[in-house]
């Protein structure tokens, strides 16, 4: 199994039987993982460490995960996304497009290959760009 020990992934969703299986299934491949159930949760984490990339729920407590992505982005534009959701007809809309996000960044619940959540987790961790390390800091 491949380490990923530098990246580190941002789990939020409202259903704890899913983030705690998920966040396993990620820390036996090595990656630095955190959870949380909500939006607000998420911010506040935000705000006291980077993450490289971040898996996010689209129907949670509070503001949706789409609206979450959008805020943090605007903070955070080095920072990645990964949406995972329940939604079998969801489509990414121009907001996340003009953002970077891709089709291949969706992922319909369950996910039936998990080695290929692995991967884009990989690739959009290095597709962040290099920059000073003063320029992004938590708040």
């Amino acid at each position: 199994m491949n380490h990923y020990s530098h990246i580190k992934v941002l789990i939020v969703d409202d259903e704890p039987c899913i983030r705690d299986s998920m966040s396993a299934f990620l820390n036996d491949y090595g990656f630095i993982t955190t959870s949380c159930g909500s939006t607000e949760e998420a911010r506040d984490l935000m705000r006291e460490q980077v993450f490289d990339v971040c898996i996010v729920d689209l129907r949670l407590p509070g503001l949706s995960g789409e609206d979450l992505i959008l805020l943090a982005h605007k903070r955070f534009p080095r920072q990645r996304y990964i949406i995972h959701t329940g939604s079998i007809s969801y489509n990414l809309p121009p907001e996340l497009q003009a953002i970077g996000m891709k089709p291949e960044h969706v992922f319909h619940k369950p996910v039936r290959v998990l080695n290929i959540l692995v991967r884009c987790i990989k690739e959009l961790a290095e597709s962040r760009t290099p920059v000073d390390p003063q320029e992004e800091q938590p708040a």
